[in-house]
């Protein structure tokens, strides 16, 4: 029976799941960014946690092809970048890397939006820009946040 399930549970499944289930969590941050449900769900350990079971899987599964090894080839150079997406689960736990980062800064972007009283509408290309782009939305929204805290920080 486990073996029926770890059949099933494959990289392809694994990457519909994570790249369509961050989308509630996005469209929560989105619409009611201010509401308990997307303070309990969004932002929250809740999405990064189910992300890092999800990324844990895939690098047990990784160390069990004796290919743990191989994530280091991406400090040789581009080409060996390349080779090293060839292989369908790091690149997968890359992509589970990049929608980790995200939704994490998009949560933030939220909160922080709440602190200096940026209103909503404000937020929400960030938050767009953040979910395809990761660090673009990120700093676009902090040149909207220097517009609106009044203040210039690189470090909050």
């Amino acid at each position: 029976m486990i073996n029926d399930l770890l059949e099933i549970i494959n990289p392809e499944i694994i990457y519909l799941i994570t790249n369509w289930g961050v989308i509630p969590f996005w469209l929560l941050l989105i619409f009611i960014p201010y509401h308990p449900i997307t303070n309990f769900f969004a932002q929250s350990i809740i999405p990064l946690l189910l992300l890092a079971i999800a990324y844990a899987y895939l690098s047990f599964n990784l160390y069990l092809e004796n290919n743990i090894l191989s994530g280091f080839e991406l400090y040789y150079g581009l080409d060996s970048l390349y080779s090293m997406f060839s292989s369908e689960i790091l690149l997968l736990i890359f992509w589970i890397h990049f929608l980790s980062i995200s939704l994490f800064a998009g949560a933030w972007i939220v909160r922080d939006s709440k602190r200096y009283l940026i209103p909503r509408i404000i937020t929400i290309p960030s938050l767009i820009l953040t979910y395809f782009t990761g660090p673009v939305g990120l700093i676009f929204y902090w040149f909207l946040r220097i517009l609106f805290a009044k203040k210039i920080s690189f470090n909050d």
